[in-house]
């Protein structure tokens, strides 16, 4: 799925610089500002959602930022780890188990690309940029179902960088969507976007698929 992602996109990107053009005739021509709705997918399918604001830098050309957070991007080593001490608690200390959510609140910048159609109101682009992401690690165990995590060392474990902690990252973040002028000023964004987060333990990479609702101006 990620590679079919990249190949279509790729395809998309060297397309809308080749084709980039003004908006549509009577469209407000500053900017857009949004809000942001998805569902993300990667090592866990889980949602997103944020805000998104875009700057006209010349025709068929915008800048844009979007802060956001993906709910858990947990990696399936991360999984596996917790996974690990829980069974060593379960043989140990009784039954045992464990959640794990990894929330990334990121900020990235970069340039859209308009792809030259027909139509007044719906305009498909292409889009690139990187900025930064926070990754907090936030797994708890229970034994018999009362957490222990805080306490977790009198059973002779210690929780590591792998499963405890947050970190800042670089991210670079692409993608394609089709903006829709509903009524007005209104739009609708049909958004895909996939990002890679360079995290310490390895990268982490998410699609997200969803909507933005917001208005030219």
């Amino acid at each position: 799925m990620r590679r079919i992602v990249c190949v279509c996109v790729a395809t998309l990107v060297l397309g809308g610089v080749a084709s980039a053009q003004p908006p549509a005739a009577g469209a407000p021509d500053r900017g857009y500002v949004e809000v942001v709705a998805q569902s993300a997918f990667g090592n866990v399918t889980t949602q997103a959602y944020g805000g998104e604001l875009g700057f006209n830098l010349q025709p068929g050309v915008r800048l844009y930022v979007e802060v956001g957070q993906v709910r858990n991007v947990a990696t399936d080593e991360l999984t596996t780890s917790a996974q690990t001490i829980a069974t060593f608690l379960s043989q140990t200390q009784g039954p045992a188990s464990f959640t794990a959510r990894v929330p990334a609140t990121f900020g990235v910048g970069g340039v859209q690309y308009l792809i030259a159609t027909q139509s007044t109101k719906v305009q498909p682009y292409v889009m690139a940029g990187g900025g930064v992401a926070q990754v907090k690690k936030k797994v708890a165990f229970s034994v018999g179902g009362n957490d222990v995590t805080s306490t977790i060392q009198q059973f002779g474990v210690v929780l590591g960088t792998d499963l405890s902690g947050s970190e800042v990252k670089p991210m670079f973040d692409f993608g394609a969507g089709v903006a829709w002028s509903a009524w007005q000023r209104l739009v609708l964004d049909l958004q895909l976007r996939y990002g890679r987060i360079f995290a310490e333990d390895g990268g982490i990479s998410v699609g997200r698929v969803g909507i933005g609702i917001g208005f030219r101006f």
